[in-house]
């Protein structure tokens, strides 16, 4: 059985035995739990074990992630004869530890401009990235890997037009999101993927508002305009170091970034663990190999 906890969260209560079992009468049972480091985890400090056999691992961490196995034993008298035997059951949860991915909006949007040589074009989107980060900033959310191009556009039944792709990231990790962090330690995740997600609303309502202008406040129209309904966007996921998503692997937490596995690691914000190409690594949750 896979089960799957939030890092700092405590695990939902593993109980040592099937359904089955559980619907029978038990004589004298015991309740042995095996770690992941293969050590017995009564009497740990971060573990809370019921008489009736149940186990919860408290404030999981990327290392307390591995298999978990219980040994239940009871005794099985006979009616007739009163003789004693005794049973042995073993039942095993691999258990890892996950984040929820850190949220940043890619996004698209267009401009018609006069000639793609026109220079106020560069001026334009200088200009533009300053606006969309001044509507942004206080939400430590900035905006990354912006470009901006112009093409040429043959619509049907009209002219040539010149237009100004242009494409930003709203991403919510601007200088002083760690503060963030250290106010909600235990979901951070949540904390700066809702402060994004505000950003992504900010900017949509922005170029909203500039259709809105365009019709009623501009006597001429600009050289460079929006163009109506032209902003599009698309979410992008990430997950912390250690961390990867795999829908495969792990299909009961697919939107999850969990815990690398032994013989693989994360360095870095992809979301994806990579493999070792010599597979040392016996922990979960490795940045290197």
């Amino acid at each position: 059985v896979s089960v799957y906890v939030k890092v700092f969260a405590n695990s939902p209560f593993l109980v040592c035995m099937d359904l089955a079992r559980s619907q029978e009468e038990l004589i004298d049972p015991k309740y042995l739990w095996i770690g992941p480091d293969g050590k017995k985890l009564e009497g740990r400090r971060y573990v809370n074990l019921t008489e009736t056999g149940k186990l919860m691992v408290m404030g999981f961490k990327e290392s307390m992630s591995g298999a978990y196995t219980c040994t239940l034993s009871h005794k099985i008298i006979e009616t007739t004869t009163q003789e004693e035997r005794e049973m042995f059951e073993a039942y095993q949860f691999m258990v890892y530890a996950y984040r929820e991915a850190d949220h940043a909006y890619q996004a698209f949007v267009r401009f018609t401009t006069r000639e793609c040589e026109l220079a106020a074009n560069s001026l334009f989107f200088e200009e533009l990235k300053k606006i969309l980060n001044n509507i942004i900033s206080d939400l430590t959310c900035h905006i990354i890997d912006s470009s901006c191009k112009c093409h040429s556009v043959k619509l049907p039944k009209q002219g040539l037009l010149h237009e100004l792709f242009v494409s930003f990231q709203v991403n919510p990790f601007a200088p002083g999101w760690e503060e963030v962090c250290h106010q909600v330690p235990y979901d951070c995740e949540a904390a700066t993927n809702m402060k994004v997600r505000e950003a992504r609303d900010r900017i949509g309502e922005f170029f909203h508002k500039q259709t809105y202008a365009l019709k009623h406040r501009f006597q001429t129209v600009p050289i460079i305009h929006y163009m109506d309904n032209s902003f599009s966007v698309i979410r992008i996921d990430s997950c912390r170091p250690g961390f990867g998503k795999n829908d495969i692997t792990h299909k009961n937490c697919a939107s999850c970034c969990v815990v690398c596995g032994p013989g693989t690691f994360s360095p870095n914000n992809e979301v994806t663990c990579q493999t070792c190409t010599r597979p040392r690594v016996k922990m979960y949750g490795a940045r290197s190999c």
